[in-house]
């Protein structure tokens, strides 16, 4: 009976001591970022992924140093959305971190897709696993020194932006919507997830607003426009601006060959690059400050002359 509770606490033990060493790694990682944006949505298909996409590569095509993490555990797309081959590659040694996949020499990528054997496999996941899962990708993987981590989150405010949320302190989130008034309901719910949990939104995109037509170049509002900008006035938050639909963005997205990011002259592409100059001006890459150390003095303390074995000395 003693035996079987010694073992039990050993268990918890080491339980606590890996936690305790995992939470390290996290503000280690995290302590090389200089921004980290969630991108989110409470609701599906307005297109947060392909927002996510892009955004992280305008801004490694800028010069910065980008990370771009696909938290979305069920439908993981940013691997295919890039064109990315290839599966996770071990660690040099047991210690090592995990090198992300690589875009190019300024995007690192990490997708839970890009670890499996099958990528058609469905994930079958409770929440537990799914908030482990989003600390490892922090804890785990060599991000390096990054000007921005951009965090594509599923839709919702569930254990996803939550974890999210609990995980990376100072994340801010760029909201995400389509103009009409069901998507405007569900966003809703994202702005006050935000508020709840403490998380700052840097800005609110209304994407599909409007399409231009390949042939007249006439706009044609299929889901209406303008409810972001109003629903962002409202609310008295950044608009960060909308984004035309155009079928190139469609087709370079199933290409892997994200369209509003590169260098094509468009209605969409143009209106892309205003938002990326909107978020580069509201979280510029400043340097990450470094915590504040003392010297220690001439009896070996570092509290600066202040605490009480320092005055009997």
């Amino acid at each position: 009976m003693s035996q079987g509770c010694g073992g039990s606490n050993s268990t918890q033990e080491s339980q606590q001591a890996a936690a305790a060493q995992q939470e390290v790694a996290i503000k280690t990682s995290l302590g090389k970022i200089k921004n980290k944006i969630l991108v989110m949505s409470g609701k599906g298909g307005v297109g947060k992924s392909t927002v996510s996409v892009n955004l992280a590569l305008a801004l490694a095509n800028s010069g910065y140093q980008v990370g771009l993490m696909d938290v979305d555990m069920h439908g993981p797309d940013v691997v295919r959305m890039l064109n990315l081959k290839g599966n996770i590659e071990p660690p040099a040694s047991k210690d090592a971190l995990v090198p992300p996949l690589k875009h190019s020499e300024n995007l690192k990528v990490v997708s839970l897709e890009y670890m499996m054997r099958d990528r058609d496999e469905a994930i079958i996941w409770r929440g537990p696993l799914k908030i482990q899962a989003i600390r490892q990708f922090v804890s785990d993987m060599d991000w390096g020194e990054l000007d921005y981590l951009i965090i594509d989150a599923p839709p919702g405010t569930g254990d996803e932006p939550l974890s999210v949320a609990q995980t990376i302190p100072n994340v801010k989130a760029v909201v995400v919507t389509t103009p009409q008034k069901v998507a405007l309901a569900d966003v809703r719910k994202s702005i006050n997830f935000c508020k709840t949990v403490k998380v700052e939104i840097t800005g609110v995109i209304e994407n599909m607003s409007g399409f231009v037509c390949p042939h007249c170049n006439e706009t044609v509002d299929i889901f209406k426009s303008g409810g972001g900008e109003s629903l962002a006035r409202e609310l008295e938050l950044p608009f960060l601006g909308k984004i035309p639909m155009d079928p190139k963005v469609v087709i370079a997205g199933d290409d892997g060959a994200p369209y509003l990011s590169s260098d094509a002259d468009s209605p969409a592409t143009r209106a892309f690059s205003e938002i990326v100059k909107a978020i580069e001006t509201r979280l510029p890459p400043v340097a990450v400050a470094a915590p504040l150390t003392m010297a220690p003095t001439d009896n070996g303390c570092a509290c600066g002359g202040s605490c009480p074995s320092h005055a009997k000395n």
